[in-house]
C-alpha cells in the first residue's frame, strides 16, 4: 500500500457542439496516507465524482500530477477498486460469479477463488447466498455483493461513488457500520463521494467540502466520528453536541454556496 498524492490537478471539459470550455477542477492539491479514510463533499456540480474518476484512472487530468506510491496514475488499475452507486453488477449472474468476475479475469485457479468468495461474502454478510441470482437480491444486498467484489481483488485504494444514496434509511444506517469495520479491518485507504453531510462526517477520518465554479477544496475537517463510530451506536454518535456543531456548520457553508451558484446563474 502507498500514499495518493494529487498535487496542482486540474480539469477543464471542452463542449464538442460550440467549443465552450468548463473548468471542472482547479489546483487539487491533497496527500493521502494509506490506511486513511477521506469523504469528500459539496453542492451540484463541485467536481466530487470528477475527482474521483481521475484517481480512477478513468480520465486524465488536463493539468498537475496523480500518483499512488511511485507511479503515476495514466487510467484504470488493480491497485484502485471502485464501488458505484448501483453496484453496477451482472444481475443475471450469482453473487458468486458477480464477485469472482475479477479473480476469473486474472485466472485465478478455481479453488483459490472459491475461497476468496467464500470469505468476503462472510465478512459482508453474505455467507450463503453465493448461488443466488444477483436480480433478487435487495438493494442493500446488492450493494455488499459489489464491496465483496471491490474487496476480493485487493486493492490498495477503495473508491466509493455514492455507494449507498439508493438505500432506505436503516439498510443505510447498517451498511455505514459496515464500511468503517471493513475500514479497520484492511487497512484499505478508502475515498467515499457523498451529498450527505452526515454520512460524510460519520465516515470521513478526514473530510474535504469542495466549492464550484471551479471545483477545488474549500475547507478541510479531521474528525474523531468515524473511530467513534467503531465503538458506539451511529444513531448516538447523531445527537452528539460535537457532531450536530460541525453538521450545521457545514449544512450552512453548501447552502450559501448553493444560493451564490443560484444567484449567478
Amino acid at each position: 500500500m502507498a500514499d495518493l498524492v494529487c498535487k496542482n490537478l486540474s480539469m477543464t471539459f471542452t463542449a464538442p457542439t460550440d467549443g465552450a470550455v468548463v473548468e471542472a477542477l482547479k489546483d487539487i492539491n491533497f496527500t493521502l496516507k494509506k490506511g486513511e479514510l477521506l469523504s469528500v463533499l459539496g453542492p451540484s456540480g463541485c467536481g466530487k465524482t470528477t475527482l474521483l474518476n481521475m484517481i480512477a484512472g478513468f480520465l486524465n487530468p488536463t493539468a498537475g500530477d496523480l500518483t499512488l506510491g511511485d507511479h503515476t496514475i495514466e487510467g484504470p488499475g488493480v491497485e484502485r477498486g471502485m464501488v458505484f452507486q448501483q453496484g453496477a453488477l451482472f444481475e443475471w449472474l450469482t453473487v458468486s460469479k458477480n464477485v469472482d468476475f475479477g479473480l476469473r479475469m486474472k485466472s485465478v485457479p478455481a479453488s483459490e477463488r472459491k475461497k476468496l468468495v467464500d470469505k468476503w461474502l462472510d465478512i459482508v454478510g453474505l455467507a450463503g447466498f453465493g448461488d443466488t441470482p444477483t436480480y433478487q437480491l435487495s438493494g442493500g444486498m446488492q450493494q455488499r455483493v459489489a464491496l465483496a467484489r471491490c474487496l476480493v481483488n485487493d486493492p490498495d485504494v477503495i473508491l466509493m461513488d455514492e455507494p449507498l444514496g439508493a438505500l432506505d434509511a436503516l439498510t443505510r444506517e447498517k451498511m455505514q457500520s459496515l464500511i468503517l469495520e471493513l475500514w479497520v479491518e484492511t487497512g484499505k485507504t478508502i475515498i467515499i463521494i457523498t451529498h450527505s453531510v452526515e454520512e460524510a462526517l460519520l465516515l470521513g477520518q478526514r473530510l474535504f467540502v469542495m466549492a464550484p465554479r471551479p471545483g477545488r477544496i474549500h475547507k478541510e475537517y479531521k474528525l474523531k466520528f468515524a473511530s467513534q463510530g467503531l465503538k458506539q451506536s451511529l444513531r448516538d454518535i447523531k445527537q452528539k453536541a460535537a457532531f450536530a456543531k460541525v453538521r450545521e456548520e457545514i449544512l450552512t457553508m453548501i447552502w450559501n454556496m448553493e444560493e451564490e451558484i443560484m444567484g449567478g446563474a
